[in-house]
């Protein structure tokens, strides 16, 4: 039990010694770190822990080797990861089947396995630590704090890291002080809107009330966004410590996690974390030896994306529906339960305890002018590395691109990044030096949003690409506003009917009209920024929409009914592979005699150009 700042001075001068001879082999085992993000648990990180475990037990290592899971390594389309320390050798794509050959050919052996090494997709050369990786080099961890190096699910090792030395420096200050730090840190909300952090503590601090709240918002909802959940699992204690120093700031004794249930493992490890905070009184009453006490919560939400707007949110935590509330009043003045509230995300709250830790001054060294700090990406698409990545703000979108994410696959030309998620807009080659920050994406058409970023290549459909954000809210439209309810909805009959073939010119128009009506009348962020998807590649795709309806075609080749596959006589080789594997009979043809297909029976399945050997058919 911490009950003093000397407790947890020394508390964490012994976690931190623990956790340095772990890493430094000072204990005398080897430490393998597993990760355990989504991203490898759902490709086999579970396993690969409980087979180490079992081997190192059947071998009698338990005194030469320790195995323990981490949190999200951030480079997920490489994962599962597993780090070996002290030799700081990185394996990827581990499987349980690699784990005796680990144990014997790295662990005892001392030599490395070149199989299970990352492969540069630039320099084709193999990468044994994490450092000489192109996706870390430019990469910067304050909100992922902690994330891949220690476990999750134990606290002595956050402690060791760090954890609470923020709080302890704002449990020293005055209210205000704590406020003025996080002003004078520049923070703004990670969550989309990039409002102020410490403006909305200080709305929330002048307000005189028996109870005030903090809600962390944790429903994520973006398509590819998986940010708010690296961070919950990877260190769920920065974000509850972020939390305290907020409730401390504004007087609120109460806090509440809203995170959606589709997040299972960032839940389990949000719960864990929690009780252990309670047991090692970071939680409770007089935290600390002080005279503030704090407590946290939990609220699950059942996964509707509106439920990330702030007042839907209050709502939904009520047991109300997750619809919007007309503002003002702000929650700062009536939020949760009609008492001044203040809802941060995820990302926001974790970079707090680094502000109250290392200073204002140097969060707010980091980044552009407006936009201080770092900024967490879920970089996506068509770009060879995936994963979750942090920035100082202002480095650019080719920088984000081509350096962190090591360049487009198979050698097709980059069209285009959505950012900002369906809130968002896309960008194009002409726009890659562009410095990233809030002003300057809003400037271009798009917006930071929580921070998806989703490449997209030559072989992408730009009307295909509106259709799918314009599909996702009106499935997620609450319907309380008209606006939004109805002219989503129509928006989208419209994306349909050009993706069909049937669209006119006047549809464009149509469409332009729409999304300035829904946005200017819609109550919400959802309605108000539902047609920046469609405003955007129109904008900056207009000829791809025009091809759609003048020339009924689909210059990617994506849109069905605009499209057809063609069997090219010259490389046809008679083979009949295509038409044994045709699911409808459409293509005919003789033994090594030029084939064809029958487009009236053709479903465009695609089967036979992915088990053509000759590349004998092609999309038109």
């Amino acid at each position: 039990m911490v009950k003093t700042e000397k407790d947890l001075e020394l508390k964490a001068k012994s976690c931190a010694q623990n956790l340095e001879d772990k890493f430094s082999g000072a204990n005398g085992k080897t430490a393998v770190l597993i990760c355990s993000g989504t991203g490898c648990l759902a490709t086999g990180a579970k396993d690969i822990l409980e087979t180490f475990k079992e081997e190192i037990a059947n071998r009698g290592l338990q005194d030469k080797v320790e195995a323990s899971k981490v949190g999200c390594f951030g480079f997920c389309s490489q994962g599962p990861f597993v780090k070996i320390m002290p030799d700081n050798i990185v394996y990827r794509g581990v499987k349980a089947s690699d784990v005796s050959e680990i144990l014997d050919k790295t662990i005892v052996g001392k030599e490395i396995i070149e199989r299970l090494l990352y492969v540069d997709p630039v320099t084709k050369e193999k990468v044994s630590k994490l450092e000489d990786m192109a996706f870390y080099k430019k990469q910067l961890k304050v909100a992922l704090h902690g994330c891949g190096i220690i476990n999750p699910e134990d606290i002595n090792e956050a402690v060791g890291y760090g954890a609470y030395q923020g709080l302890a420096k704002a449990l020293h200050m005055d209210p205000q002080e704590v406020i003025n730090e996080v002003l004078a840190s520049g923070l703004r909300g990670r969550g989309g809107g990039g409002f102020p952090t410490g403006r909305k503590w200080q709305f929330a601090h002048d307000q005189v009330s028996d109870e005030k709240y903090v809600v962390c918002n944790g429903d994520e909802g973006d398509p590819g966004a998986f940010m708010d959940e690296g961070i919950l699992e990877g260190n769920p204690l920065g974000v509850i410590e972020g939390m305290t120093i907020a409730g401390y700031a504004i007087g609120a004794k109460q806090g509440y996690f809203y995170v959606r249930a589709e997040y299972p493992t960032a839940v389990a490890r949000l719960r864990n974390a929690i009780k252990q905070a309670e047991e090692m009184g970071f939680l409770g009453n007089n935290i600390l030896g002080s005279n503030f006490s704090f407590n946290v919560g939990i609220r699950l939400g059942a996964g509707a994306f509106v439920c990330g707007e702030e007042t839907a949110l209050l709502n939904s935590i009520e047991g109300k529906r997750g619809m919007p509330r007309p503002r003002p009043p702000f929650p700062a003045v009536k939020g949760l339960w009609q008492k001044p509230s203040i809802i941060n995300n995820v990302e926001t709250l974790a970079c707090v305890p680094y502000i109250l830790r290392e200073g204002a001054s140097k969060f707010n060294a980091l980044g552009t002018e407006k936009s201080k700090g770092t900024k967490v990406f879920a970089l996506g698409g068509k770009v060879n590395n995936v994963g979750l990545v942090e920035v100082p703000m202002g480095i650019t979108l080719r920088e984000l691109i081509y350096d962190i994410g090591g360049g487009i696959p198979n050698g097709k030309k980059f069209k285009a990044i959505q950012t900002g998620g369906p809130s968002g807009g896309c960008l194009t080659e002409k726009d890659l030096d562009t410095p990233i920050d809030y002003d300057n994406l809003i400037a271009k058409g798009s917006m930071m949003g929580s921070g998806g970023a989703i490449v997209m290549d030559e072989d992408n459909c730009m009307v295909d690409v509106a259709k799918f954000y314009m599909d996702f809210i009106c499935d997620e439209s609450c319907g309380k506003c008209s606006p939004c309810r109805i002219g989503t909805k129509r928006m989208l009959e419209i994306l349909n009917k050009i993706t069909d073939g049937k669209g006119t010119m006047d549809d464009l128009n149509e469409l332009e009209e729409l999304a300035q009506v829904v946005k200017a009348n819609s109550i919400c962020g959802l309605g108000q920024t539902s047609a920046n998807p469609i405003v955007s590649t129109m904008k900056q795709f207009r000829e791809e929409y025009i091809a759609h309806i003048v020339d009924k075609k689909c210059p990617a080749h994506v849109c069905k009914s605009l499209m057809k596959y063609v069997i090219v006589a010259d490389k046809c080789k008679g083979c009949t592979l295509c038409a044994r594997n045709c699911p409808v009979n459409a293509i005919s043809g003789t033994v090594k005699q030029p084939h064809v297909i029958d487009q009236t029976k053709c479903i465009k399945c695609g089967l036979c150009q992915s088990n053509c050997k000759f590349d004998a058919i092609i999309k038109e």
